[in-house]
């Protein structure tokens, strides 16, 4: 089963090959479901097989989509700079966790960490050309130290 970020995604039905774990697939069938997609892949024939992918990140090349102009991928705002709306610089966005129920922005601003809700209240718009997402953090939202090696 594969979930895509956004539910009513098609891509899974219309790509011939995909990277599961970085490795490249073939897709032999794909069927999406209420729960996700069913993925065929070629050289997957048994349970056990599919089981050895379970959990890997599985992505297409860009290429592949049938993307606006005004469309953003998750990994666009990796290294953009988090604004918040009186133009202050609330750190570098340095990766995007994947949550059960939300996804969260990591943000880094010097030594500090900060986890971010990824929802339209929080996140209020994304300047790819200019590498900025702005960003309306709720008061209070906890930080932690940056360890660094």
């Amino acid at each position: 089963m594969v979930f895509t970020h956004d539910p009513d995604s098609e891509t899974l039905g219309d790509v011939e090959t995909c990277f599961v774990g970085g490795v490249e697939r073939k897709i032999v069938k794909a069927r999406n479901t209420h729960k996700g997609w069913l993925v065929g892949f070629e050289g997957v024939g048994s349970r056990n097989d599919a089981e050895l992918l379970k959990g890997k990140p599985v992505e297409v090349f860009r290429a592949q989509l049938e993307l606006d102009e005004s469309d953003v991928l998750l990994s666009d705002m990796i290294g953009c700079t988090a604004q918040t709306p009186d133009g202050t610089s609330w750190g570098t966005i340095a990766e995007i966790q994947r949550g059960a129920f939300q996804d969260l922005l990591v943000i880094h601003h010097g030594d500090i960490e900060r986890l971010l809700p990824l929802v339209d209240d929080f996140v209020t718009g994304v300047d790819v050309e200019h590498k900025l997402v702005f960003v309306d953090p709720p008061e209070g939202l906890p930080e932690s130290k940056l360890l660094r090696k």
